[in-house]
């Protein structure tokens, strides 16, 4: 099964884009917690007390205002100075909206009074009575509704599926939440506001957001199905049992084969290879050096960084002997083999043998590859395990048995109660401590997250018609998404690198040799300037592109950028005031495209993450990420679906992209070497992998493609550069299968990706387009729609200092009441998500999003609770906020489970279609 959504048919080929269709299978992240828990958190009597009193403050100033004047004529009409002296006084109280001290004397002047000014007079007298005693009723109404809504919070402080993912999100929390939960005041001290703040992001995370990590959100594997067999009449349906699958983080077991190789009789056992891709040179070794740098163990989430070098040794006789040894005996020659090798061949001590192979080690030029984790381990512990008993020591099969405890609290872990898994991960965390400290190690050090889980909450469907045809939408963004995708120019300026060394047609053997004079040549250079140099014109539009070899492919990529940035800026020009919606038709789509022309890829599929909703009946969905590649809603996933439950999808996965490849070309997967975070992992789903210098590969070794194999040439024809392999003799599509950003990865992975449909591309379709007069530091964007696919959710940005301020003595209520003025004012719906970019101070450069900035947090304006969160968010910070609306809204949800309805995000691919006729694809 491939696409099951079609194009119509052409006399000659479409571009790729034109011709994309969907995928029949599709990746859905639903939140933990259904999306009316957080109604409990609301206060709807502190809202409507709001509503009212705001309303009964407008009445009063209306009716101050037309009262100024003809207070002002009795003043002048009156010769009476005593008379004249209260009139005097009473329009000072109703120009400062004071309740005079004498009601009925006020009213007394009112009869002397014009009788329109008399009875506006009196209404402001009754309205300014009324308003006083609704202030008076805003003190206990907020009372109330805090204490009731924070005793609703102890409450969900509780729940199961929310305290198992703060487990492994923030244990810390998670330890203190009982006594939280206990804790009966009603007005909490310092540290138990800041455990409530914390607590809130997390239940608003869980209920609001699609951030899979353990229990905060779930995956499903979804099929789209013709009507009647797909999902309800509301949406998509899940299940409410959900299944966890732990893993032991693969950080641990770095940190373990690290202590193995640093004890020099342990390291004696262990295999010794060469750095794999080392060539003669003359009279040196040209060899990649792959220096690992070891990630924070105290964040949630870390992995260790690697980078690549290329380096020289001089050849000798000693390392000439070394290197037909090590050729001799590929992956079977022990350290300590090779140490009495060099004591017997050169009558060197032992310990000068272990200190010249200490410094090869430390160059990079030999590696002790055995106890690497591959990306492809779908169990890394029992990987290890495994690892260490081929190695046939007494040693390694007592360590590989001592392993089995923390294996059996992996196995345990998804079937334990939120008790059990407590004390599972302590008893975890001291067994590897202990473990540590047996192997060696002064101070053990354990990254804070042991274990990594991702929770599968089954299978489900989607309705294949109204899918269908929200895929028109995507497949016409998908036109413009080149135009935008961060890669694109560095892979063009590959491409002109490239035919300025070797011309068209041009073709370059030494692969390695074209990536380091690429690097050395311009690309460090390239990276360095693009870095560092401001990407926003003036007037906020894209500053066009590096082009340091005059590309003109990189120029249709300015030219589209400016097309945009052009229309949008026409259309906005004449878009109502008021409107809340900017239409982005197909002409503009069509014009952006024409600009674009032949500098978009040839084969670019993409996977689009969309927020699916409902409004009057109709299915609309928020565009919120495209990636381009294949499989990336699946791979980090695989494992979730194909133990027990038989769905197989690592297998399938791999059998529909031998369908998908291009004809004549085979798809080969780059893995970047040893797996250095869980994000990392996935299923084996290419039937060739690319052996990068320096890297080891258990793949198996006919379908191993190193860099020798592999050379770069120019397809005159295509006007494409690509790899091709001299032993398949077809051309070879590199993917990248992993969720570790591609930016991060080595310089040779991470170069040969310019030779993959991998891209991200960032469609910011208000970017140039100047914003509307400011409100009181306020300014606002409608929502953007191309069909039935938002592209931009209606925003609000604003300045540092225009939020509601709460100063000292200010009482809850009036806060309140300031912030629902606000809110109403500049027309916010009232869910919201917010996003905080750290204003810089005078003279220095502004920072960066912090913690709460890069990830949109969830505001509700009808929880006191939410907007105190908020402002300690932003207590003591210079900060510019971005609101956008919830969308869909609580009543547009897509996707069900027994408990209700859910906050849902379905990552769904557009796959080109077919160019041409396919060729017999190759067996493995």
């Amino acid at each position: 099964m491939i696409p099951t959504a079609t194009t119509p048919a052409h006399d000659t080929p479409a571009p790729a884009a034109e011709r994309a269709a969907l995928h029949s299978r599709f990746m859905l992240r639903v939140a933990g917690l259904p999306a009316d828990t957080v109604l409990a958190l609301r206060a709807p009597e502190a809202a409507d007390w709001a509503v009212r009193t705001a309303a009964e403050e407008d009445r009063l100033t209306a009716l101050g205002a037309r009262l100024s004047d003809p207070l002002a004529d009795a003043v002048g009409a009156t010769e009476d100075a005593a008379l004249r002296r209260r009139l005097l006084a009473l329009r000072r109280q109703v120009f400062n909206n004071r309740l005079p001290g004498d009601p009925d004397a006020a009213r007394a002047l009112a009869a002397g009074l014009a009788p329109a000014a008399a009875s506006d007079l009196t209404a402001w007298l009754d309205a300014r009575v009324r308003w006083e005693r609704l202030r008076a009723e805003g003190g206990p109404v907020l009372a109330d509704a805090l204490a009731r809504t924070r005793d609703e919070l102890r409450g969900l402080a509780r729940d199961d599926r929310l305290r198992r993912g703060l487990l492994l999100a923030s244990p810390t929390l998670e330890e203190r939440l009982d006594a939280f939960a206990a804790d009966p005041a009603p007005v909490p001290g310092k540290r138990a506001r800041k455990m409530e703040r914390s607590l809130l992001s997390y239940l608003y995370r869980t209920a609001c957001k699609t951030s899979p990590f353990s229990t905060l959100t779930g995956v499903a594997l979804g099929g789209f199905e013709s009507a009647g067999q797909a999902g309800t009449e509301t949406g998509t349906p899940v299940g409410a049992d959900w299944r966890g699958h732990p893993r032991l983080n693969v950080v641990v077991l770095t940190r373990l084969a690290e202590l193995v190789a640093a004890d020099p009789e342990r390291r004696a056992d262990l295999p010794v290879t060469l750095a794999s891709g080392w060539k003669l040179d003359e009279d040196r070794v040209r060899y990649v050096q792959r220096a690992v740098s070891a990630g924070d163990d105290s964040a949630t989430v870390s992995f260790d960084a690697a980078q690549d070098r290329l380096l020289f040794l001089r050849r000798q006789g000693t390392l000439d002997g070394m290197l037909a040894l090590l050729r001799g005996h590929a992956g079977t020659l022990r350290h300590g083999d090779l140490a009495d090798w060099l004591t017997v061949t050169t009558g060197a001590a032992p310990e000068e043998a272990e200190h010249y192979l200490t410094a090869l080690r430390d160059l990079g030029m030999l590696q002790l590859p055995s106890l690497e984790t591959g990306v492809h381990s779908g169990d890394p512990l029992r990987a290890f395990q495994r690892a260490l008993r081929t190695l046939d020591r007494p040693w390694a099969d007592a360590l590989a048995t001592r392993l089995d405890g923390p294996g059996d609290v992996v196995d345990r872990y998804p079937t334990a109660d939120l008790d059990s898994r407590r004390t599972l991960l302590a008893e975890l965390r001291a067994d590897l401590t202990a473990l540590q400290s047996e192997l060696g190690a002064e101070r053990p050090t354990l990254p804070q997250t042991l274990l990594y889980e991702d929770v599968s909450a089954g299978t489900t469907t989607a309705d294949l018609t109204e899918w269908t045809a929200l895929a028109d939408p995507l497949r016409s963004i998908g036109r413009v998404l080149p135009a935008f995708d961060v890669a694109l120019p560095q892979r063009l300026t590959l491409k002109g690198f490239f035919l300025a060394r070797h011309g068209r047609g041009g073709r370059c053997d030494d692969l390695l040799r074209l990536v380091h004079d690429f690097h050395e040549d311009i690309f460090r250079q390239y990276l360095q300037f693009t870095a560092t140099k401001d990407d926003f014109l003036p007037d906020g539009s894209h500053a066009p592109e590096e082009n340091w070899l005059g590309l003109p492919e990189i120029t249709a990529l300015d030219r589209a950028r400016a097309a945009l940035t052009a229309r949008m800026r026409a259309g906005w020009a004449a878009l109502p005031t008021a409107a809340e919606e900017f239409v982005l038709d197909d002409a503009t789509v069509d014009a952006v495209a024409e600009a674009l022309g032949g500098a978009a890829p040839a084969f670019q599929p993409y996977s689009h993450f969309l927020q699916p909703g409902r409004q009057d009946g109709e299915l609309r969905a928020v565009l919120n990420d495209s990636f381009g590649g294949l499989c990336f809603p699946f791979t980090r996933f695989t494992h979730c679906f194909d133990g027990a439950d038989g769905l197989g999808l690592t297998a399938a996965l791999r059998t529909e992209l031998r369908r998908l490849c291009p004809p004549g070309a085979v798809f080969a997967e780059i893995t970047a070497g040893a797996a250095t975070t869980n994000l990392n992992l996935h299923g084996a789903l290419t039937d060739y992998e690319i052996v990068c210098p320096g890297e080891n590969s258990t793949a198996p070794e006919e379908s191993r493609l190193h860099l020798d194999d592999l050379y770069a040439v120019h397809d005159a024809d295509s006007d494409r550069l690509i790899l091709r392999s001299d032993r398949l003799d077809r051309e070879v599509v590199p993917l990248y299968l992993g969720y570790l950003v591609p930016m991060v990865l080595p310089e040779i992975p991470r170069t040969l990706l310019l030779f993959s449909p991998t891209a991200r591309s960032v469609l910011d379709v208000w970017r140039g387009v100047p914003a509307g007069p400011a409100e009181d530091g306020v300014t606002r964007r409608p929502r953007v729609r191309h069909h039935a696919l938002v592209l931009q959710r209606r925003s609000w940005t604003a300045a540092d200092g225009s939020l509601p301020q709460r100063a000292p003595g200010t009482a809850d209520s009036d806060w309140y009441l300031t912030w629902h003025r606000w809110r109403t004012r500049h027309g916010l719906p009232g869910r919201v998500f917010v996003t905080v970019h750290e204003e810089a101070a005078d003279g220095e450069e502004s920072g960066g999003a912090w913690f709460g900035g890069s990830k949109p947090q969830y505001v509700d304006f009808d929880s006191p609770l939410s907007l105190i969160a908020l402002e300690g968010l932003l207590a003591g910070r210079r900060a510019r906020c971005v609101f956008e609306e919830m969308l869909p809204g609580e009543d547009e949800l897509y996707v069900t489970s027994p408990h209700g309805r859910h906050v849902a995000e379905l990552a769904v691919e557009m796959l080109p279609g077919p160019a041409g006729p396919s060729e017999e694809e190759p067996t493995r």
